[in-house]
């Protein structure tokens, strides 16, 4: 860095438009490089770490710059490529660099004067401690958590982060989330010889004592073999106990006997928390014709094209093309990002990954404790040995130095926007933008493409491969549409449950098969209500009514986690007549254990995949045929592959069609053909019974038919004549306060100014489906934008029409959310 930058423009991790100017004092002038951290003060009493996005020697005229306090790094943790990236993101999305930082890197690397710091306390030392170290350590120890801003005061250091920073990278301390198993250094107890029987002669004289007890004695000889014998070369070889118990089929008692005769000690040892080992690595299995001839197309496509689309239908063998793919970019040196919208999914494909990729596979997603997330990201800035990554949205925020390909699998997928907070961005948008920075290429896989994604490619702005034969030539499923408002009228329905899908599910589970039921309902029941005078129960902070869950026996509300008891009465006309209306997963899951007792049944929703392993365990379950029904919601429609599944049931077709948006008939489609392609995977054809009111609905007629080009074309002729996506690009403005009258107030004033200048483009304001969510009364304003328009001239736009409302008193409070491109 040369003497004349004197300053430098700091991101900071708060919502401001704008960068900070810091002067850069003469001792740290070799040290401040773009995409290291520093430390900086903020306000009166604040300090944070902040990222370096420029270095320059104009002084700002407006205030006084500060000095930076410290730096952080010794080398930049976001390269260049990132920061172009986040740029991108705050202009097309229309938010702060602040706010993409925040979400951009994981906690551990985040660190502001609110942070809590957490004590360890199963940290050893391996070195002394410096005198700093060691007072910061006593403090946090004795308070077990504090906030940086006290470690401050109470070490009496002006700036204890740089001491911080060094005592995190021991694990001696966490940051930002409660002390939970991830965080705990990861052990396994492992094996060796005890010194006195470390030669020959003790060895033999071991030997004679089991003689009579042989499973100790096969147990111990296993163990030399394993470590090695008794010889010098071998002085510090450990065997793991597990391993050895596993591999020789022993009980834990046996070796227990060894340990007590001092032949074997047992100790604990520190193991990575990502498993680096090296690992035998299978081949990929050959490609079929279908397989081959659309591999070929995408690698043509490919020279000419940066996007392509395959469109290929479920259980396709999509994921054997994306592998083969990938070793083509590792033979050329390049990395590999693999996204899916799930963590449900990664636990299936991660095995199937592993076994090609071995410790060249690495995993990120938010169920990882944040120590995981951070030496993911510090193996990809090292270089070390992560080269394909597979993870969720956020996986777009690491560190990579050398992009060739991203494979973005179920690209139709909502789950792909970030909702809340900002930067509200769609992963697989920015996924492209990501792959174009780098030159790279990007693959979109689905069996129901978006509409946006299948006009691109009809344009000719992508490539578009169509994979239309099952693996190994199994038929699509057959899809059986049950009236259900004809057989209530009749009176046939079991509860929830049409005679048809009962009969069905009957002959699946006498032939051993397995059956998925589809409600996209979690709880037990949607609402409750008065039999005698309609009373419903609603939130206390939301207007919404509460889902009841039987297994806690309470009200929940979905949108701000308020909970109730149940009431025994009424509380507007105490009648004891509470019913519950409709039906969720848990009361699926209850009528289906009374309904099939002798078969197990297993739920997969929000509520029993909280934990890091549940996924993996319902998933492990049923694959391994220990559970014979599986009721879930969306969750299960994505991509999940289980051999066994011979008829899924949807249960409520309705639900989905009947949702109040613009999407809700593309959502439909994806849904219950996604849903619908978990039959019939593998060996013999699937069967799915869709309940609904409504048969001859023309989306559950193309489900049926297996028509996405019907679809396609009755959606794209809607979109282009109300001007929605992909002819027109909409933005959403949120305007939220807690007093009503100030929320319309608002809203209309941000809907006139914006008219005067965009005239028709501009709809609202309106009040959403539901309008108040945590006390905070909710107002819309849409506005549809062509496609060419500049994204950064509207932001502009939209933020000066802001700030003017803003500027007022009675509006200071007012907040205001922008979603552009909403799912």
């Amino acid at each position: 860095m040369s003497s004349q930058n004197q300053f430098v423009d700091i991101i900071l991790p708060v919502p401001l438009p704008r960068l900070f100017t810091y002067s850069i004092p003469e001792d740290m002038v070799s040290m401040v490089e773009v995409g290291k951290r520093v430390v900086v003060s903020f306000g009166k009493k604040k300090s944070y770490s902040g990222i370096v996005f420029k270095l320059h020697n104009n002084k700002p005229k407006e205030y006084e710059t500060k000095p930076i306090l410290s730096v952080l790094d010794s080398a930049p943790i976001v390269n260049n490529e990132q920061l172009r990236f986040w740029q991108w993101l705050a202009d097309y999305y229309q938010c702060t660099l602040g706010e993409v930082y925040k979400a951009a890197l994981p906690s551990g690397l985040k660190m502001e004067s609110e942070t809590n710091v957490i004590y360890n306390a199963e940290f050893v030392a391996d070195h002394p401690l410096s005198p700093n170290e060691d007072k910061i350590l006593d403090i946090v120890s004795a308070k077990k958590v504090c906030t940086i801003n006290e470690l401050n005061q109470l070490s009496g250091l002006k700036n204890c982060l740089p001491v911080l920073k060094r005592l995190l990278e021991y694990n001696a301390l966490f940051v930002n989330e409660k002390l939970k198993e991830g965080f705990k250094a990861k052990t396994e107890k492992v094996l060796s010889l005890c010194d006195e029987y470390k030669n020959d002669e003790s060895m033999h004289a071991a030997f004679d004592n089991l003689s009579r007890a042989p499973k100790q004695l096969e147990l111990l000889m296993a163990f030399l073999s394993m470590c090695g014998g008794v010889n010098k070369a071998n002085e510090g070889v450990f065997v793991s106990r597990q391993d050895l118990l596993k591999k020789n089929n022993a009980s834990s008692s046996t070796l227990k006997e060894l340990i007590t005769k001092n032949i074997v000690c047992e100790s604990e040892r520190n193991i990575d928390r990502l498993d680096l080992t090296e690992k035998e690595k299978h081949e990929a299995h050959p490609l079929n014709e279908a397989q081959q001839d659309a591999h070929q197309q995408i690698q043509n496509a490919f020279a000419t094209k940066d996007v392509c689309l395959l469109h290929g239908v479920t259980s396709g063998g999509k994921t054997e093309i994306y592998i083969h793919l990938i070793e083509e970019q590792l033979k050329k040196g390049k990395q590999v990002l693999y996204l899916l919208p799930e963590i449900a999914l990664t636990t299936q494909i991660t095995t199937r990954l592993k076994k090609h990729f071995g410790n060249l596979l690495g995993i990120y997603h938010s169920k990882f404790a944040d120590a995981e997330r951070v030496e993911v990201w510090n193996n990809l800035l090292e270089q070390k040995t992560y080269k394909v990554i597979l993870g969720v949205r956020s996986s777009i925020f690491l560190p990579f130095q050398n992009l060739g390909l991203i494979v973005v699998d179920e690209e139709h997928e909502n789950t792909y926007k970030q909702f809340d907070p900002a930067p509200r961005y769609h992963a697989r948008d920015a996924a492209i933008v990501l792959a174009n920075i780098f030159g790279a290429k990007t693959l979109l896989g689905t069996a129901t493409p978006s509409i946006e994604s299948y006009f691109n490619a009809q344009q000719g702005k992508y490539a578009l491969i169509e994979l239309t034969q099952r693996f190994e030539g199994i038929q699509m499923p057959e899809i059986i549409a049950v009236d259900t408002r004809e057989a209530r009228r009749k009176k046939k329905m079991n509860s929830h449950f049409s005679p048809v899908l009962l009969q069905h599910m009957d002959e699946a589970l006498a032939n051993g098969e397995q059956v998925i039921l589809f409600q996209n309902r979690r709880g037990f029941s949607p609402f409750i209500e008065c039999g005698q005078c309609a009373w419903v129960a609603k939130c206390v902070n939301c207007d919404v009514s509460m889902t009841y869950h039987k297994h806690f026996n309470q009200l929940v509300c979905h949108y701000c986690n308020h909970t109730e008891k149940l009431p025994d009465v009424c509380p507007a006309c105490h009648s004891p007549a509470i019913e519950t209306r409709g039906f969720g997963t848990e009361k699926i899951q209850e009528e289906m254990s009374i309904l099939y007792p002798d078969y197990k049944v297993a739920r997969m929703d929000l509520d029993t995949t909280r934990s890091k392993s549940a996924y993996d365990k319902i998933i492990s379950k049923f694959e391994e045929g220990k559970v014979q029904i599986l009721i879930g919601t969306q969750m299960i429609s994505k991509g999940l592959d289980f051999e066994n599944v011979r008829v899924v049931g949807i249960l409520n077709a309705d639900n989905m069609l009947n949702y109040p948006d613009f999407r809700a008939f593309e959502r439909s489609f994806q849904l219950m053909t996604q849903v619908s392609g978990r039959a019939g995977r593998k060996h013999k054809r699937g069967l799915v019974i869709l309940q609904t009111s409504n048969p001859q609905h023309p989306v559950i007629m193309d489900v049926i038919n297996h028509n996405f080009a019907n679809h396609y074309q009755g959606q794209i002729e809607e979109r282009r004549a109300f001007k929605y996506p992909p002819f027109h690009r909409l933005i959403y403005i949120t305007i939220k306060h807690k007093d009503q009258q100030i929320t319309n107030q608002a809203a209309y004033f941000i809907a006139k100014q914006l008219t005067t200048v965009l005239g028709n483009r501009v709809l609202g304001p309106q009040a959403p489906v539901i309008n108040r969510i945590q006390n905070q009364f909710i107002k819309k304003v849409l506005i549809k934008v062509e496609k060419k328009a500049s994204p950064v001239k509207v932001k502009q736009l939209i933020q000066e029409v802001i700030f003017s409302l803003q500027s007022q008193q009675a509006y200071r409070y007012v907040t205001f959310q922008i979603d552009v491109d909403p799912a």
